[in-house]
């Protein structure tokens, strides 16, 4: 049986809180997100059951799941109730939910490779050590959504793998995900429209710019250099209030 935290300890532990928490994070979220828009469950399921605008609508989802990361109480209930009702059929005429372990389990993945990745490229760095107790408090966090953890990997070697596989393999060009291709490539909202498109290019996962028809352009990559370099300058100097988010500080 998943074992949930204790309802007086947030799912996310300390590190974590940081990591999740920190604007850095969700200026790699084209990442995430160009990941979850190929899977062929999630796809349809941004399309059919979210009114808004992809970035709209991840500003919302993402916030909360912050939020809820960071609380004192069992979030389970409200993981359920937000996602019981996000069902349907996709292209191919197979059932999806956004509750299926296997489902819940890739989107989470997305957001732990994306944490990796923003560390890797924005700073501060991980340490050997570090990112492997980054990774079990990110599997901690995931037990605390109530969802089976029976194919979590146990540690970050284990996930790496895990992850190349279920990219290589689940992942496609839906016709939910071409619909939804041009907002991932080119954020319209919230805090990822400051990202510069070279940027967005630059950031995506292998399989997703291979699924997305991304070429390798050096002007990708020298913007993505130069905005990394000015976001590690600037997160250096700017206060913890501004640099943490209110979700993560609650």
């Amino acid at each position: 049986m998943t074992q949930l935290p204790s309802p007086q300890q947030p799912a996310a532990g300390a590190l974590l809180r940081e990591r999740l928490g920190d604007r850095r994070f969700l200026l790699m979220l084209p990442r995430a997100v160009g990941l979850q828009v190929l899977h062929p469950a999630i796809a349809p399921a941004l399309v059919e059951h979210s009114p808004m605008r992809l970035w709209e609508h991840k500003k919302r989802a993402v916030l909360q799941m912050i939020y809820l990361a960071c609380a004192d109480h069992d979030t389970a209930a409200a993981i359920r109730f937000a996602h019981e009702h996000i069902k349907g059929v996709d292209d191919l005429g197979r059932r999806y939910h956004a509750l299926h372990p296997d489902t819940f389990l890739f989107q989470h993945a997305t957001y732990v490779d994306t944490l990796m990745t923003a560390a890797e490229v924005f700073g501060p760095p991980l340490t050997d050590e570090s990112r492997a107790e980054l990774y079990d408090q990110c599997c901690r966090w995931y037990r605390s959504f109530g969802i089976s953890d029976r194919r979590l990997p146990a540690s970050w070697p284990e996930f790496t793998a895990h992850f190349a596989r279920a990219c290589r393999e689940e992942l496609r060009m839906t016709p939910a995900a071409r619909e939804l291709a041009g907002q991932v490539l080119r954020p319209d909202a919230w805090i990822v429209r400051r990202v510069p498109t070279g940027v967005v290019r630059a950031v995506q996962h292998e399989r997703a710019a291979e699924l997305y028809g991304l070429t390798p352009r050096a002007t990708d990559t020298a913007a993505l250099r130069t905005f990394a370099a000015a976001t590690r300058a600037g997160s250096a100097t700017a206060p913890r209030r501004i640099r943490i988010i209110s979700q993560a500080r609650h």
